[in-house]
């Protein structure tokens, strides 16, 4: 018996309480082992896992890399598998290898499949895939079935061709599905977070409500907590609510602190949107069972037959190049959006002479408004600011070719009240220009109506 049936099996027959261990923040960046092995201690039913996120940026969904270390997500792969394997208890990651496509999974698959020869490890381990068929999503375009998202531009065959890689952000059924296919791992590409952790108690007879609340908060791991951090989280799932507690001895799970996380990505923080329905928080509450933990209820879930799946997808533009500089000279802060324009017409003069204007160089001048794009009223400049200049181009060779101009010309620009020749730029190393590589940017982020979703996800299920 897997170990999925073993513990179904387990909770149909006791069925007063799930216990649920939130392993990780984002595996691969390190699960701290102390909190790990504590809540292995309190006897799990499952380990969930979080693997990405949208948040990392384009690069990792275009060029189908990891956004984590090899070495550093081996071994927390293999600390989750072997504890899962001696417990007997599923093991359920989502969103694997950071963006969740093709690519993602199949470098996750192979660690997994590494670890299970080296530690002599032998499971059935199920395989959701998240790419969407571009063929599929043009289908879905031209019916009418697809829905920008925060401002995004209206989808088009050619962003759809022009993607890298595009993947759906698949829902509760699918880990469901997955589940029910007698397994003891289930690794998923791209996913909601709150479907690892809700599939389990809810096929078991809780309820989605504060199953998926529950799911909502632990995907963060003690990221709830005060002070908040990336340990372990353990919640314990009745029929009416669930409890909160850290592995960690040091963070607590107040009220506050765990109402605050609602809003955590979240424009409303009384809605969280999910595939197959919404979560209504309204009227959730929250109540102190003592200074480390916390017990939650009330959350609703309603349910649709409208489905929608949320697709991401990113394309290339071109390669990178960034010049790294620092000021202390007030008059330069003083004077730097008209520094900047008139170094961007310096070097656009001197780079273009025989070539076409084919790059972008933007800068961001950081102490000042590199971060808020703007300075308030009357607020004091300064004293010194850290300047990056970033420039894409079809190539790596035009990209240096600009940024290395840009620099020697920054660096002796004639402005008005400059007192030296020398010395009003400071670069922390050399060279100060470094080419990053290929830039990507998101082009496919909407939601696309279906009335199928599982059948957007197909499921493998190998022996390891």
């Amino acid at each position: 018996m897997s170990a999925s049936a073993r513990v179904l099996d387990e909770l149909s027959r006791d069925n007063a309480v799930v216990r649920v261990l939130g392993a990780s923040g984002q595996l691969g960046y390190g699960v701290p082992t102390p909190a790990f092995n504590a809540g292995l201690e309190r006897k799990p039913h499952m380990i969930g896992c979080d693997m990405g996120s949208i948040d990392i940026g384009p690069y990792y969904l275009g060029s189908g890399q990891l956004a984590t270390a090899p070495n550093s997500t081996r071994r927390d792969l293999r600390k989750v598998i072997l504890a899962a394997r001696r417990l007997d208890i599923p093991l359920v990651i989502g969103s694997a290898g950071s963006a969740g496509a093709g690519a993602h999974l199949d470098q996750t698959l192979q660690m997994v499949r590494e670890i299970a020869r080296a530690e002599g490890l032998k499971f059935r381990l199920g395989v959701l895939r998240a790419d969407i068929p571009k063929a599929a999503l043009k289908a879905a375009l031209a019916a009418g079935g697809v829905t920008s998202i925060e401002g995004m531009a209206d989808l088009t065959d050619e962003e759809i061709d022009a993607a890298s890689n595009i993947v759906g952000q698949m829902g509760l059924g699918s880990f469901q599905r997955a589940l029910s296919a007698d397994i003891d791992i289930l690794i998923a590409g791209r996913a909601c977070d709150t479907a690892i952790f809700t599939a389990l108690p809810t096929m078991a007879g809780f309820p989605t409500g504060p199953a998926m609340h529950m799911a909502k908060i632990i995907e963060c791991a003690s990221l709830c907590c005060v002070p908040g951090g990336r340990d372990s989280i353990l919640a314990t799932l009745d029929h009416t609510g669930f409890e909160l507690e850290s592995m960690a001895p040091q963070r607590k799970a107040t009220p506050v602190s765990v109402a605050a996380h609602s809003l955590y990505e979240q424009g409303d923080p009384y809605k969280v949107y999910e595939p197959e329905g919404m979560l209504d928080l309204s009227g959730a509450h929250y109540e102190a069972i003592d200074d480390r933990r916390t017990r939650v209820s009330g959350a609703v879930w309603k349910p649709t037959t409208d489905f929608t799946i949320k697709i991401e997808g990113s394309r290339h533009i071109g390669e990178r190049a960034v010049l790294l500089a620092g000021t202390a000279d007030p008059r330069f802060i003083a004077r730097r959006k008209e520094n900047i324009e008139d170094i961007t017409t310096i070097v656009r003069d001197l780079v273009c002479e025989d070539t076409p204007e084919d790059y972008q160089l933007t800068f961001r001048v950081y102490g000042v408004d590199g971060v808020r794009g703007y300075v308030p009223p009357n607020e004091p400049l300064p004293k010194e600011a850290f300047i990056m200049g970033e420039c894409i181009a079809p190539t790596r060779e035009r990209a240096a070719e600009v940024v290395r101009t840009t620099k020697q010309y920054l660096l002796h620009l004639g402005y008005p009240g400059r007192l030296s020749t020398g010395g009003n730029l400071a670069f922390p190393f050399t060279p100060p220009e470094v080419s990053i590589g290929p830039a990507y940017r998101f082009n496919v982020y909407h939601l696309m109506r279906t009335a199928d979703p599982e059948a957007l996800f197909p499921l493998e299920v190998e022996t390891v």
